[in-house]
């Protein structure tokens, strides 16, 4: 695989040409990651099999997404052999890459616990404990020792679903791809941030200064905007990632 090494500014693009294809069929994308979303929070909250279920399951969900976006961005008609297209056919190599993913979180969890001093390391993230204050530095850490994860995982599921290369060598290429555009990766990440984060968070601290009382309305308004239009868009935005590196095009689309 040849991956391009693209400008710091194609980051704003990808998040552009995200919000772009949302906007050509927007119950479409949003559908796919709001379902997308709710299967996660469902299988996270099974007792026992969920943290083990949801990393082997989490590559193919997220290749399903995928596809919608490339119909979309095609303009193809969706149909069931679109809609699974890399799944078809491909089950064992996306299992085996959900088992890389069940591994790596095993692993991010275990450093976790080392770094916290064998104590629960997410414990006191944002809310104060008992006798002691609230602190952003385990989250920050969970951040940090995620990071390498995060970029192993960035293209993998596309790489093993639609160029069928095996899961590990996807981790390297997705890991290569990352790096040498890691400018470009801290932008979006940056102007994803902002988008997801920091504006609603502006939004609820002005509106709490103003009115008050219309906080809770703002609050719910503010959820709905980021599962319906956010989401999608950062979705769509994380295709046009990989279709950008890649260089991939409609043809692709079977």
């Amino acid at each position: 695989m040849i991956a391009r090494k693209l400008p710091a500014a194609r980051g704003i693009f990808w998040l552009l040409a995200g919000l772009r294809l949302f906007r050509a069929n927007p119950p479409l994308i949003a559908a796919a990651t709001v379902i997308y979303l709710l299967v996660v929070q469902v299988v996270a909250l099974l007792p026992v099999i969920g943290p083990v279920l949801l990393p082997l399951m989490l590559p193919a969900a997220t290749l399903i997404v995928g596809n919608v976006c490339r119909l979309v961005d095609a303009r193809a008609a969706l149909s069931r052999a679109t809609l699974v297209h890399g799944l078809a056919g491909n089950g064992p190599a996306m299992l085996r890459l959900g088992g890389l993913q069940l591994a790596g979180a095993v692993l991010l969890l275990l450093v976790n616990v080392l770094l916290a001093g064998g104590e629960d390391p997410f414990v006191n993230i944002l809310e104060p404990g008992d006798e002691t204050p609230p602190s952003l530095w385990p989250l920050a850490r969970l951040l940090l020792t995620a990071t390498p994860l995060i970029l192993a995982f960035w293209f993998a599921p596309f790489l093993t679903g639609w160029a069928q290369v095996a899961p590990v060598k996807s981790l390297f290429f997705s890991t290569v791809a990352s790096l040498r555009n890691w400018a470009a990766m801290a932008v979006f990440s940056l102007s994803a941030l902002i988008l997801a984060g920091v504006l609603p968070a502006l939004i609820l601290i002005f509106v709490g200064q103003a009115f008050g009382v219309a906080l809770n309305a703002v609050f719910i308004a503010l959820r709905l905007l980021l599962v319906f239009f956010i989401a999608p868009v950062l979705s769509a935005a994380v295709y046009v990632s990989y279709r950008d590196i890649f260089q991939v095009g409609d043809d692709v689309v079977r």
